[in-house]
């Protein structure tokens, strides 16, 4: 099942545009709040450097592709409707928002620093609205969300201890359909000082710090910082970095992606997604309004910060926040193929401290029963079932029937 990652904030965002502009749809892009009804789900590509070079061979892609040597790995794109306050609550799209944000694997939160969006997510003059308080204002209504899961089924967690579930059980089961997991339910209780005290005595406060930190670890999350390239997004860009600094910030243009996107879709430049630059492939087929347009790109965006910004927080939502490692399992050792005779057709995400064992899991359930040991075929080694896996590696599996 591929990564699935969602798109939220206040509706006039950009939430859309980065969304076409990383899976090439053509979702409705509109000033009018509550454009996005409904989640709109696409495929995006999490990019990694390919291992075929290394080893000096052609590779075959099965479940990926490989363009100049990168490797672009499907993941579900997810655009859900914005948020407004009170969400929690049922206001606006707020319940299937939520309930649709609890089936995502990381959260990519799109602000719009040029401060164009109001306290309503109505569009605004440039400047007048406040981004640092609009994502506060999200964040509190996921925060509260999880909050009254908890605190509207004390009954139902209560009655499990009660029965004999252990307390780590009970709420593990409570929040199971929002993704989470036991460990982050015990990571959770150690981190707000409940693992010993009765579920029974938990204050308001209590479960209101239980709510808070379990959704910081269950839903990881990245600033956009979008439409960086708007007079005065520099400035909010730097606020938002200081004022969360234990929140990864990504400067972002969707706007200019998606125009670099098209451009290239037509044949009217050379650029691939995440890339530092591009290349006009025939200038005169360009009229001024493009020109201009990429003129601007080149030197307001990719000049300042390098890229548009909307891979880059797609990777580093893959690579950093979910710690994924690319891991490349063969069945033929000396061509690194499977057993069609293609060559490192498959890459494979692997959470980090995933094992051989995991890893024989994740390509067949009933691999790890007579697995014996897994060979890493950059360096020849022999691999206990235990080893945890790291990125880039190449792996044969060896199992009881194979040998």
């Amino acid at each position: 099942m591929p990564i699935r990652i969602g798109l939220i904030g206040k509706t006039n965002t950009g939430k859309t545009t980065f969304f076409n502009a990383a899976t090439l749809s053509s979702s409705e892009i509109s000033t009018y709040p509550f454009t996005t009804k409904k989640a709109e789900t696409a495929t995006a590509h999490a990019i990694t450097l390919c291992v075929h070079q290394e080893f000096n061979v052609f590779d075959n892609p099965n479940n990926s592709i490989c363009k100049d040597g990168w490797r672009y790995i499907p993941i579900e794109l997810i655009d859900l409707p914005g948020l407004i306050k009170d969400a929690w609550k049922g206001k606006g799209l707020g319940n299937q928002f939520l309930t649709i944000a609890a089936q995502s694997d990381v959260l990519l939160h799109v602000v719009d620093v040029s401060g164009s969006v109001d306290a309503t997510g109505k569009v605004a003059e440039v400047g007048s609205g406040d981004p640092i308080s609009d994502f506060a204002d999200i964040e509190e209504e996921l925060i509260m969300w999880y909050h009254k899961i908890l605190e509207g089924n004390r009954d139902k967690v209560s009655k499990l201890i009660r029965s004999g579930t252990d307390q780590v059980n009970a709420l593990t089961d409570l929040y199971r359909g929002v993704g989470v997991t036991k460990d982050n339910i015990k990571e959770t209780l150690k981190s707000t000082g409940l693992e010993d005290k009765e579920f029974d005595n938990y204050e308001i406060q209590d479960t209101k710090n239980f709510a808070t930190f379990l959704r910081n670890i269950s839903k990881p999350t990245l600033i956009v910082a979008n439409k960086i390239d708007i007079e005065g997004g520099e400035k909010t860009f730097d606020r938002l970095r200081e004022r969360y600094n234990d929140t990864i910030v990504v400067p972002a243009s969707a706007d200019s992606e998606l125009s670099l996107r098209r451009a290239e879709q037509k044949s009217l430049i050379k650029y691939s997604p995440g890339s530092e630059q591009f290349d006009i492939i025939n200038p005169q087929d360009l009229n001024e309004k493009q020109k201009n347009a990429l003129e601007f790109i080149k030197k307001s965006i990719m000049g300042e910060y390098m890229r548009t910004g909307v891979q880059f927080a797609i990777n580093v939502a893959v690579f950093k926040l979910l710690k994924m490692n690319s891991v490349y399992p063969v069945a033929n050792e000396e061509k690194l193929s499977d057993k069609k005779g293609r060559v490192l057709p498959d890459l494979i995400l692997m959470k980090d401290g995933a094992t051989v064992k995991d890893l024989a899991r994740e390509i067949h359930t009933d691999l790890p029963k007579g697995l014996l040991y897994a060979k890493d075929l950059r360096y020849n080694l022999r691999l206990p079932t235990t080893y945890q896996l790291r990125d880039r590696d190449v792996i044969s599996l060896i199992s009881a029937s194979k040998k």
